[in-house]
């Protein structure tokens, strides 16, 4: 038996398994991600975050969904990582190179600029990404882009209304999305307020998301709904987006460790 370290983080419910890789390379598995999620037998996340050493930055950081695959950004679990490591860092990750900046109950990171070219979401053929011509249901012209993980985002009259259990893995593993998409659906509230539901690709519907968050701010800034600073309430909490001069966005909000532990990796592999 080899134990290994862990941290549990949360921000605002959106839960994540931290492993610490910078002095001793861990290798992780599909299955062992997923037998470490299981909230029954494992540790149970939203994501699992690995540190590693970096060439180009501070530190790296990889994501994987509760599902087992590796994705290449996590606004959230940025946020958590930032918060742990304290201070002002510049972040690799494989959906680019960010900046954070710890806070005094959580940490603020750049998430850079939103992609809005169809093949960067990417959809599996060309189409206005502003407003797709598709619907699910009475959920129709979502605006789909990139914040690092594709997004749709769906302006609703009530996010609270929308069968989000339903319809999110349907629009998830839609034939147009080929890399699969987390789904959003947006109530404006105000110009600088909204309400905002996920289903995360991979992980289902969670607490809080934070790409989520940038992409829905995004999209509504976009189709001029919003303003440069919004707050967005999500069930688990608020979340604050700002957009800066140079169009990037940046994203603000708690993040907390909820324990610390041991554990065997070898048992879930």
């Amino acid at each position: 038996m080899s134990l290994c370290p862990f941290t549990k983080m949360h921000g605002l419910g959106n839960d994540f398994l931290v492993l610490d890789g910078r002095a001793a390379p861990l290798a992780l598995s599909a299955a062992q991600v997923r037998g470490l999620a299981n909230r029954h037998t494992g540790i149970g996340f939203d994501q699992l975050i690995l540190i590693e050493p970096s060439a180009m930055a501070d530190v790296r950081l990889r994501f994987w969904n509760s599902d087992g695959g590796e994705v290449a950004a996590c606004g959230n679990g940025s946020r958590a990582a930032a918060t742990l490591l304290g201070g002002q860092l510049r972040i690799e990750t494989a959906g680019g190179a960010l900046a954070s900046q710890a806070q005094a109950d959580g940490a603020e990171v750049d998430m850079g600029v939103p992609h809005w070219d169809w093949q960067a979401v990417p959809l599996a053929f060309a189409m206005d990404t502003l407003s797709l011509p598709l619907a699910w249901d009475g959920l129709a012209n979502p605006a789909a882009l990139s914040v690092g993980n594709p997004h749709a985002v769906f302006v609703v009259p009530d996010a609270w209304a929308v069968p989000l259990a339903e319809l999110g893995p349907v629009i998830e593993q839609d034939a147009a999305f080929p890399e699969r998409v987390n789904v959003g659906v947006m109530q404006v509230v105000a110009r600088d307020a909204i309400i905002l539901r996920v289903w995360e690709r991979g992980a289902g519907a969670t607490l809080a998301c934070g790409t989520g968050a940038v992409a829905a701010v995004a999209a509504g800034q976009r189709r001029g709904l919003l303003d440069a600073r919004v707050a967005v309430a999500m069930p688990g909490g608020d979340l604050v987006v700002t957009r800066r001069d140079d169009g990037h966005l940046l994203l603000a909000g708690p993040a907390q460790v909820a324990f610390t532990g041991m554990v065997d990796l070898e048992r879930y592999a």
